[in-house]
């Protein structure tokens, strides 16, 4: 290397050297202008102005949530048992009907005249079931004085017997013919809402066809069913012994819940694919608030906390470290306290980290930084 080169060498490392060094002091005077920047606003004469809430003590119930389906109690396909023509219709679609109330009624007139035929046929046969009667009686009071045969006399007690076995198929047509014309008149079998029907008066039906002519939901009581994992099992079945739990159905998004019922039954096995367990619950839905293939937001209320320490959700930050919330001490500065959330109850949230009675900031929590003073304020209008 040449003089001239190592002279250039040399001024270039110092060069470099220098811009570094003047780099890291404007960091350095920058940084520390910041900081001083931040520790005067919250100095200043009234603080970070911040909205605060004290932590509650509350008692509030521990519950387990799932995602149910609603399931109607009973689901009857109703179908004709007779052939013949729909005379009328005797419901709207979709309407409430009760048990026993005429849905349908089938054209009769080819039943009656069954019916008629049947009802002469087993007049016939029940006079010749009479006169075979009085001529066995007769002729079995001739063969005690020996004046006939054994075997005229079995002749009789044979007609006797088979015209009583007449008489009896010609009795038990007539009260086929009777239950077929019965069956013209189609009543609601339970009580429910009904479907969409695809046949109207007039349409031809048949017995037992395979699609039916309408389809009755009973959703009074209703059921809901839904899952909890195994890991909560345990849990579920203690309360359950000690008395029926309660369950509220609430619309997803929504905080009112939409009915209340109890848990009926516990499934006799976790399905090993899901790792969870079917729970069904039961409620009277006197108002219909629930339908049959609907899902909602299942609550399962297992026991009572009573001093659970309850603040607003909205209190609640999420740093590196996981969630904390600031604190208002009692010389107005603020304190960054690290919590750990239990459960959200609708807009409250139970922690554990503070105490009952302490100042969190509620709002403005996003200017603050430990050891900064704060302003209280009512207003809900700080950020």
């Amino acid at each position: 290397m040449t003089q001239a080169s190592r002279r250039f060498f040399t001024v270039s490392v110092t060069l470099a050297g220098l811009v570094a060094l003047g780099a890291g002091v404007y960091f350095f005077v920058a940084d520390g202008r910041a900081k001083e920047s931040a520790k005067a606003a919250g100095k200043g004469a009234g603080g970070v102005p911040v909205v605060v809430t004290e932590a509650q003590v509350q008692s509030l119930p521990v519950r387990l949530a799932a995602i149910g389906n609603a399931e109607a109690v009973a689901t009857v396909a109703v179908k004709a048992r007779v052939d013949g023509q729909i005379l009328s219709v005797n419901f709207k679609e979709g309407e409430e009907v009760r048990k026993g109330a005429i849905l349908f009624r089938i054209d009769q007139r080819p039943y009656e005249a069954t019916l008629r035929q049947a009802e002469a046929n087993y007049l016939r046969d029940k006079a010749q079931r009479d006169h075979a009667r009085t001529q066995e009686k007769r002729y079995l009071e001739l063969l005690e004085k020996n004046f006939i045969s054994k075997d005229a006399y079995a002749q009789f007690r044979t007609n006797a017997a088979t015209a009583e076995a007449t008489a009896k198929a010609s009795e038990a047509a007539l009260e086929n013919a009777r239950l077929n014309l019965a069956y013209c008149t189609i009543a609601a079998p339970i009580d429910g809402f009904v479907g969409r029907t695809l046949l109207q008066a007039g349409n031809l039906v048949k017995a037992n066809d395979v699609n039916p002519l309408i389809v009755i939901n009973q959703v009074k009581p209703i059921y809901v069913n839904f899952s909890v994992p195994e890991q909560s099992l345990a849990l579920l079945r203690k309360y359950m012994a000690t008395g029926p739990l309660t369950v509220e159905a609430l619309t997803p998004g929504e905080a009112k819940p939409l009915a209340e019922g109890r848990v009926l039954f516990v499934d006799n096995a976790v399905d090993p694919n899901t790792g969870t367990i079917k729970v069904r619950a039961q409620f009277d839905n006197q108002n219909a608030p629930l339908w049959p293939g609907q899902f909602v937001n299942v609550s399962v209320r297992l026991y009572e906390q009573p001093d659970a320490i309850v603040i607003p959700s909205r209190a609640v930050q999420t740093g590196p470290n996981g969630q904390y919330v600031y604190v208002v001490k009692t010389d107005l500065t603020a304190e960054m306290r690290k919590i750990s959330v239990e459960r959200t109850e609708g807009d409250n949230v139970v922690v554990n980290g503070v105490s009952k009675g302490e100042q969190i900031v509620t709002r403005g929590a996003l200017r603050l930084s430990p050891g900064v003073r704060v302003q209280l304020r009512a207003s809900a209008d700080v950020s």
